[in-house]
């Protein structure tokens, strides 16, 4: 099995988005002779699923606070806060009948945890590990062109109170038809491993993690696979296009409604919006207001507008705002829409 990591001209990279984009450049691009595991760690990022709805998972308000990325996979299963205290090991296999066989991929890293100490860890439900019914690892895969490409993550001691925060919507009047994840009991795998391994630095885990599934004894017996420049140019191009890209992360989410009300300068606003591949589709405004024009101008023109709250700001301060709802302002109008 090969070894792949994100390091480009020896400097590792902790940019999730780019990380991810590796892997699937070298799932499309890249055949060898061997199978291909690809281990990283990485800067505080969600990563959602697939077929996910990012409004509905994550609280928006904490993510802008702290500056903290969502990126979209390309495989499903749930939404997952990753940072610099979780290893995520992703691989790309012949099928030989894996897919969905999460079991058979979780045996040797089940087995490797337990070498180093966390003796109780094991596998429960479709797809997730536990120690002391705490979730300590959750998995997805997908299939494409004969190859299974897939992964976990193992929670060494991530930060509890960050995944908290960012996984506790703050958008609470939310109708959607996505697929909504499912909360669990998150543990650390740290305190479970025997006494010598209590010091260990994530890039230490990753080490022992690797060398326990690929049958070394240290890490510089890895059979490596190194990207070239040309390749890091083409993952360069795929980041931007896609993982760092507002329309893969936001407007891939399914179809929603929702609505927000609140007293703004010019009196009581009831807003109701549908949102379709991350547009406004549908607007409705209800209030105690009074208009001198016809609100449904306002609501038509919100029609087609990205819910980014920039440019929602951007089409209430084009328009002659008080025309319509009295004093309000689009600021304030703008912040009820995203609160």
């Amino acid at each position: 099995m090969y070894l792949i990591e994100p390091i480009r001209n020896g400097k590792r990279i902790t940019d999730g988005a780019i990380a991810l984009a590796m892997q699937v450049y070298v799932q499309e691009n890249i055949v060898l002779d061997d199978d291909i595991l690809f281990p990283y760690y990485c800067d505080p990022k969600v990563e959602i699923g697939k077929f996910q709805n990012a409004e509905i998972e994550t609280n928006q308000d904490y993510l802008k606070e702290h500056h903290i990325p969502v990126v979209r996979r390309d495989t499903g299963g749930g939404a997952v806060y990753v940072d610099s205290g979780a290893v995520n090991i992703c691989y790309l296999i012949n099928d030989n009948g894996i897919f969905g066989d999460f079991k058979r991929t979780y045996t040797p890293v089940i087995e490797a945890l337990r070498r180093l100490g966390a003796t109780g860890v094991k596998m429960t439900g479709r797809n997730d590990l536990v120690i002391e019914g705490k979730k300590v690892s959750g998995a997805a895969m997908t299939i494409t062109k004969g190859r299974v490409y897939g992964g976990y993550s193992l929670l060494l001691d991530v930060d509890f109170d960050a995944m908290e925060n960012v996984l506790t919507p703050n958008r609470k009047k939310i109708e959607s038809k996505g697929i909504k994840s499912v909360r669990s009991r998150v543990g650390s795998i740290r305190e479970h491993l025997a006494d010598q391994y209590q010091g260990i630095t994530i890039d230490e885990f990753k080490n022992l993690i690797v060398c326990q599934l690929l049958k070394i004894e240290n890490i510089t017996q890895a059979k490596r696979y190194d990207l070239t420049e040309e390749d890091w140019q083409q993952i360069d191009a795929l980041t931007e296009r896609k993982y760092k890209n507002w329309d893969w992360n936001y407007g891939n989410s399914p179809q929603y409604r929702y609505h927000r009300e609140g007293r703004l300068s010019g009196g009581t606003v009831d807003i109701h919006l549908a949102i379709e591949k991350g547009q406004i589709t549908a607007c409705r405004i209800y209030g105690d207001f009074f208009s001198k024009t016809d609100i449904a101008d306002l609501e038509n023109l919100l029609i087609g507008t990205r819910m980014k709250e920039e440019e929602v700001l951007q089409v209430l301060e084009s328009t002659a705002l008080k025309s319509y709802l009295g004093a309000a302002t689009a600021e304030e109008l703008t912040r009820l829409i995203f609160s």
